[in-house]
């Protein structure tokens, strides 16, 4: 759970939290640099965080071992929330030695953080969703939770900026099960709800060997109109100045939802999958009008 390099001394422990957001959430990683300086490098902490938590699953295929890693991480956090505990108790791991600064320095809810352990853990037992219910509570934990958080770090207090970033969270989350179709037949395992698939006739099998076809349409239809509505009701609701650049990372999902209209809602058209050249435009003139 230690990067050599780390160990011997040539990185310094916030340079690979950043480093690790960049290479494996590169669209949170373009919002997060658009924030104010002093909550920048804080949020990068968090993003780290959670990527090293969202990767267990990708890194292997054994349950156990899985489950084993997050467990390095439970059990790292149960420290950093430790009483009278110091750096040095710490696991030798540069996200964990940052997160212990960020935890301390802004007092964040340990409850938000093990939600974000819990919530990968759920997944390793169920392996899928039965409803799109079961989507928006999965996105609510592990994505709504880090708005949240980043929240706590802007030091916001305000009940319509929660509101918002539990729909924006679960707009994102759900946004994230679409994009992960292809990634998902990789591992040979359907995120689509269950009973979505079942009413649409449409078969785990279908969709692993990436098959088009008009009910498979009308299963990523229902899944992204879920996601398009929380982020309406997000940007309907009026928050304060600074949770803007918070929110940032609403451009992207809703640039994903409209790309997957255009292509009338086929998910395994290949574009979906490129990166956006003109993302980090986009990121800067919103950041510029202090809008989400």
């Amino acid at each position: 759970m230690q990067m050599k390099s780390y160990a011997n001394g040539q990185h310094e422990p916030i340079n690979y939290c950043i480093d690790i957001v960049r290479q494996h959430d590169y669209e949170n990683y373009l919002a997060t640099l658009l924030m104010t300086r002093s909550i920048r490098n804080p949020a990068l902490v968090l993003r780290a965080f959670n990527v090293e938590i969202a990767r267990v699953q990708d890194q292997t295929m054994d349950t156990q071992i899985a489950n084993m890693r997050l467990q390095f991480w439970q059990d790292s956090l149960s420290t950093i929330y430790k009483k009278s505990v110091d750096l040095s108790s710490i696991p030798a791991n540069p996200v964990t030695q940052e997160l212990f600064k960020v935890c301390k320095t802004y007092k964040l809810p340990q409850m938000y953080l093990e939600r974000l352990i819990t919530s990968r853990r759920n997944m390793l037992k169920t392996k899928f969703f039965r409803t799109l219910e079961d989507i928006e509570s999965h996105s609510e934990n592990s994505v709504s939770s880090i708005y949240y958080l980043l929240l706590c770090i802007a030091s916001v207090t305000d009940v319509h900026a929660d509101h918002a970033a539990s729909h924006l969270g679960k707009a994102q989350g759900i946004t994230n099960i679409l994009r992960s179709i292809h990634v998902s037949n990789h591992h040979k395992m359907v995120s689509l709800p269950m009973d979505v698939l079942m009413k649409n006739k449409v078969s785990q099998e279908s969709i692993l060997r990436g098959i088009d076809c008009e009910n498979m349409r009308n299963v990523v239809f229902e899944v992204a109109s879920r996601a398009n509505s929380h982020l309406q009701k997000a940007r309907s609701i009026k928050i304060p100045k600074i949770a803007n650049q918070i929110f940032l990372p609403a451009i992207p999902v809703e640039r994903y939802l409209t790309k997957l209209q255009t292509n009338h809602f086929n998910i395994f058209e290949l574009s979906l999958q490129q990166r956006n050249p003109t993302l980090p435009f986009n990121l800067y003139f919103k950041r510029l009008l202090n809008k989400y």
